[in-house]
């Protein structure tokens, strides 16, 4: 339960979830995940990247459940289309594979997250929430992997932007960067920082400006690769 401005309580919203994956018995399984917790409400499924750009601009859901290989279009380029067209709708990658080369692809087109298919069911409910909140979610192997290849020493093809940091990041950008990085969203940056959350999301619109990024997962990437 939560409480609005006049101290009543009311019932947190549903999470509105579209599901996307090629197979019939993967959908099946997230779907009865999904609809296993009453935070979670399952608006529509697609086995293909072109139907989930459709589904999604028809359905407008809080989170999509993404696929990487899909036949039609896969789920790269599906997210791109999402996140140009719908950017408050938040993309979290379902992949069946720790070493899938297409990780830093699909962050760079502003996914939300990147996961194992083999999460505990347990685990899929948090992750969910965390997804719409903001905050990046990235499975622990997956993690490990992403940090390599954002290494300065790794591949050209991994660069998320140019290789150092602008001139001009105050010292108070540089610690909302710092958290943004963390996972925290504009009202818990506001909170640790004593500052108001219009001043966080000033702060967060002038870095994105500065670095000619799209969105907060960029940022953290590029953060993670040049250490502004």
């Amino acid at each position: 339960m939560q409480r609005n401005t006049f101290g009543c309580t009311e019932e947190p919203s549903l999470i509105r979830v579209l599901i996307v994956d090629d197979e019939d018995l993967v959908r099946y399984g997230i779907k009865a995940i999904c609809r296993a917790t009453d935070a979670l409400e399952v608006v529509g499924e697609a086995s293909n990247g072109r139907d989930a750009i459709a589904l999604a601009q028809a359905l407008q859901p809080d989170v999509v459940l993404m696929d990487i290989s899909m036949p039609m279009m896969d789920g790269v380029t599906a997210t791109a289309q999402i996140r140009q067209s719908l950017p408050q709708t938040k993309v979290l990658i379902l992949t069946a594979y720790e070493n899938d080369e297409h990780l830093i692809e699909a962050m760079q087109q502003g996914a939300a997250g990147y996961v194992l298919k083999n999460t505990p069911p347990e685990d899929v409910l948090p992750i969910i929430q965390a997804t719409q909140k903001g905050y990046l979610q990235i499975g622990p192997s997956l993690g490990q992997k992403l940090f390599q290849q954002l290494k300065p020493s790794a591949p050209k093809a991994f660069s998320v932007v140019a290789p150092e940091p602008p001139l001009g990041i105050t010292p108070r950008e540089r610690e909302v960067l710092h958290l943004i990085v963390e996972g925290a969203n504009n009202r818990e940056i506001a909170q640790m920082l004593h500052i108001t959350e219009k001043t966080v999301k000033n702060h967060v619109s002038s870095l994105l400006s500065r670095v000619g990024l799209r969105d907060r997962t960029q940022l953290a990437l590029w953060q993670l690769q040049v250490g502004a």
